[in-house]
């Protein structure tokens, strides 16, 4: 999530790491510089951004020590717990997707709000109550891999009638971004943008019924329960 991030904001940034020599590799693909102490950070840079393991909180912050702007991107980590290890740091809790690479990510957010402009420059921000945190991850960033596989599954289909594989893969992709700027475009009118590819008892009715015989509303819900189960 650190690259996905840095990415996306396009400026060059400083890198730590706890020795697994990734900060030299993202410094070298980003732009910017790996530093060999966490505490290099906290005198250079204007925000300091956690992308660490979530239970490595207590490890990492005593080097953080005097950090005035926090960036969290910690799983399950409260921002009261993150305001605790680093006193006097003023902490904004954020849950990312990947696609802020792109600058189309979704972005939840809670806590101080003095950095929503930035997070804004790579795709939405959404704020949330932090109680519902660990929900949103479950929905938005979980987004990209859900997608990825949605499209493996339908990619998997259309070469099974019999469609070759490329373009398999060109017909699914372009249907995936096509269909969600129409929704968009609808303010996710969901079921009208249903209602006008379903003709009664055509085609596109046996595939939805299909789908629903299969579960695929109770697999969403069973996955975004285990996704926010802490």
């Amino acid at each position: 999530m650190a690259r996905a991030l840095a990415l996306g904001l396009g400026e060059p940034a400083l890198f730590s790491d706890g020795g697994s020599g990734r900060a030299g590799v993202l410094a070298a693909e980003l732009g910017g510089e790996a530093v060999a102490a966490n505490e290099l950070i906290v005198e250079r840079a204007e925000v300091v951004v956690l992308a660490h393991k979530p239970a490595q909180l207590a490890q990492v912050a005593p080097a953080l020590a005097g950090a005035r702007t926090v960036l969290s991107l910690l799983g399950g980590v409260t921002v009261a717990e993150i305001e605790a290890a680093i006193p006097g740091a003023t902490v904004t809790r954020a849950m990312p997707n990947t696609a802020v690479a792109l600058r189309k990510g979704v972005t939840c957010v809670c806590g101080a709000a003095g950095l929503d402009e930035l997070l804004a420059r790579v795709g939405i921000v959404v704020r949330l109550p932090e109680r519902l945190m660990d929900a949103a991850t479950a929905v938005s960033g979980v987004a990209p891999a859900y997608v990825a596989l949605i499209a493996e599954a339908w990619v998997d289909a259309a070469v099974g009638q019999g469609i070759p594989a490329a373009q398999a893969a060109q017909l699914v992709g372009a249907s995936l971004t096509g269909a969600a700027a129409l929704l968009e475009a609808r303010g996710m009118d969901t079921l009208g943008v249903r209602r006008e590819v379903t003709s009664p008892g055509g085609m596109t009715a046996r595939g939805l019924r299909a789908l629903e015989r299969a579960g695929l509303r109770s697999a969403f819900s069973d996955a975004a329960a285990a996704v926010a189960q802490r």
